[in-house]
């Protein structure tokens, strides 16, 4: 059990936060700690599930190749080794865990920002209009783990919606340069995605840049023809028609 700083007599828990973006990474007041794999990957599947979880289906999806009476004294096994440096971060009964609610994520932390993009009334900072912080892979060198490919997948769906939602947000308040730097991140992040490549194009019209709204237009539709042998939409092409 990690000991609790004392404040006036008030149990005040360390600050822990996960990072699962870019790699794993669990620090504590700003300091790092070392885990072995088995932790880690319990951490990441709690923090990617974030509600109590049955712990036969714990221990039956991170040791899926197992019988169930191994998987769960795999997951005991895993429990024990995170006693001394974490375990306060773990809830666990006989029948139930999940990761404690005092723990600040950074995927959870993207997704608030996303949703907050989305919505026309949501706020919106200049803090955060880096769209960097909508780039990073979840657990880039994790290959094992076929729950990891679906949650990295709904992750980067999430993120591209969020790209195209912040190019927009950005081109409504006249920030033209952040928005076409949110836009192209978008493209450079899924290259045949048309929505993105919408969203650009509008950005170079409405600040009068019809040359390179054009340029981006025809590079879209080499890239669309030589991959998949399609032509861009009505509504992409609608964009630039009077343009050719």
């Amino acid at each position: 059990m990690v000991n609790t700083d004392q404040q006036d007599g008030i149990r005040i828990p360390p600050e822990y936060h996960l990072s699962l973006l870019g790699g794993f990474s669990l620090s504590r007041s700003g300091h790092r700690i070392d885990l072995p794999f088995s932790v880690q990957r319990l951490i990441a599947f709690l923090a990617l599930h974030p509600r109590e979880l049955v712990r036969t289906y714990v221990a039956g999806s991170l040791w899926p190749e197992s019988t169930q009476p191994r998987a769960e004294a795999s997951l005991r096994s895993t429990l024990w080794r995170m006693r001394t440096p974490c375990s306060q971060l773990v809830m666990s009964t006989n029948t139930h865990m999940r990761l404690a609610e005092s723990l600040t994520v950074d995927v959870y932390l993207v997704s608030d920002l996303v949703r907050r993009l989305m919505d026309p009334s949501g706020s919106f900072t200049q803090a955060e209009s880096d769209p960097g912080d909508l780039t990073q892979e979840l657990l880039p060198d994790w290959t094992a783990d076929d729950w990891i490919f679906v949650e990295r997948e709904r992750l980067r769906q999430l993120c591209l919606h969020g790209l195209e939602a912040m190019s927009r947000r950005l081109l409504d308040q006249g920030r033209f340069g952040e928005a076409v730097e949110a836009g192209l991140a978008a493209v450079r992040a899924e290259p045949l995605r048309e929505s993105a490549h919408r969203v650009l194009i509008s950005i170079y019209l409405t600040e009068g840049n019809a040359s390179e709204a054009l340029r981006q237009y025809d590079w879209y539709r080499r890239l669309l023809r030589s991959e998949l042998g399609l032509d861009p939409s009505p509504q992409v092409t609608e964009l630039v028609r009077d343009m050719g």
